[in-house]
C-alpha cells in the first residue's frame, strides 16, 4: 500500500476521547505525486474530507 496523502496535527486535544483544535493551525495536509499540480489537487482533496466548527484553510499553498 502506497500512502499518497496524510494530515499531520498539532494544536489538537484528546483529553475527553475525541479529537479537538485548540487553537490556531492544527493541520497540515501533504501529498506526494509524480508532479507539483497532481500533489496539490490530492492534498486539496484531503482538506475536503475534514470539517471542524469554523474552519479556515488557504488556497494558495505551492501556488508560486
Amino acid at each position: 500500500m502506497v500512502i499518497e496523502t496524510i494530515v499531520f496535527h498539532a494544536g489538537t486535544d484528546s483529553t475527553s476521547g475525541k479529537l479537538k483544535t485548540a487553537g490556531g493551525r492544527v493541520l497540515a495536509v501533504t501529498a506526494v505525486a509524480d508532479s507539483l499540480e497532481t500533489a496539490v489537487e490530492k492534498a486539496y482533496t484531503g482538506v475536503k474530507s475534514i470539517a471542524f466548527k469554523d474552519m479556515y484553510f488557504r488556497k494558495d499553498i505551492a501556488h508560486r
